[in-house]
């Protein structure tokens, strides 16, 4: 009797998982998963080439004054005439901000024109305050530029070469630098959903892409590449536990990983609203790429990165045969 009952369990056990993958059917229906994803980067790069990014003066140089105005603040207009009769001779954008705050931003000035600046706005408005400096030059925002560039380029080919050697245990049925390919696939879709992200933003409110937004990149990256290899890692522990067709393996393995992916996210999702909500303005655009490029990291971790291992394992097999 009690043979009989663990024979049972063993029988039921694998029903019972053959019932939940094929309930999930996650790669199954992979292809409606790449063509959403196709139709956001689409979308992403269409509107990153048509309007640009709206780059900070951390990459294009420049200047940048705050000033407060706890009483009465003047017209955006008064404040951008009165900067002009000091004698600025590059274009200046006059902004109100909040509700008693205006910023200035207009060309690389020297210290002393800076002065000239808040003397000539503090003797014109008696309750003028002056919150923020910033300028930077030309030469060091084209730089930074570049150097961000360069980063971005040895993450992801870093991600390639770690993953691979993580995974060089694993060579069949697909190579290990597959993994670390597809990874890096899902990576730029991260990426590229969010640069399209703030060029809408940039182009309808004025969001800036300033250093705290690379930071966010490359916060997004090692987020979403650690979100990938847990999927991956389930795959290789079952491609040793299980036989069948590997892309049932990888239906299970997805499964098993979805709901720990899914909760992970949405805990931090949560933080970060709280830091979008409540956070001051300097920290408003990294919270809010963070929200987009995590959501996105998470999406791409289960239905992008590991369905492209079946198609490469297949499309492997087709080429082998």
């Amino acid at each position: 009797m009690v043979v009989r009952r663990a024979v049972e369990r063993r029988s039921i056990r694998p029903a019972a998982e053959a019932l939940t993958v094929t309930t999930m059917r996650l790669v199954a229906n992979r292809h409606w998963w790449f063509l959403f994803s196709g139709i956001l980067v689409a979308a992403s790069l269409l509107v990153t080439a048509r309007w640009g990014l709206r780059f900070g003066l951390d990459f294009t140089g420049g200047t940048l004054i705050e000033y407060g105005f706890p009483i009465s603040r003047p017209t955006a207009g008064q404040v951008g005439e009165l900067v002009k009769g000091v004698g600025v001779a590059t274009d200046i954008v006059s902004q109100p901000l909040g509700a008693d705050q205006l910023v200035l931003r207009f060309g690389h000035i020297e210290e002393d024109t800076h002065a000239k600046i808040t003397a000539a706005v503090q003797g014109a408005y008696d309750d003028a305050k002056e919150l923020r400096y910033e300028s930077i030059g030309p030469t060091i925002g084209a730089e930074l530029l570049r150097k961000t560039v360069w980063a971005l380029v040895i993450a992801v080919v870093a991600i390639i070469v770690y993953i691979a050697y993580s995974f060089r245990g694993v060579s069949k049925p697909v190579p290990s630098w597959q993994y670390g390919l597809m990874a890096d696939l899902a990576l730029v879709h991260d990426v590229t959903i969010t640069l399209g992200a703030f060029a809408v933003l940039g182009r309808f409110y004025q969001l800036e892409v300033n250093a705290p937004f690379i930071a966010a990149l490359l916060t997004i990256l090692g987020y979403s590449v650690n979100d990938t290899i847990v999927v991956f890692d389930r795959i290789r522990e079952n491609l040793k536990r299980r036989r069948g067709d590997f892309a049932e393996v990888v239906e299970a393995s997805l499964h098993e990983t979805m709901r720990r992916s899914i909760n992970t996210s949405l805990t931090v999702q949560l933080s970060l609203l709280a830091v979008l909500l409540v956070g001051g303005e300097s920290t408003r655009g990294f919270a809010l790429a963070l929200i987009i490029g995590l959501a996105a990291g998470t999406y791409s971790s289960i239905f992008l990165a590991s369905p492209l291992l079946v198609v490469a394992q297949r499309f492997g097999q087709r080429h082998r045969a």
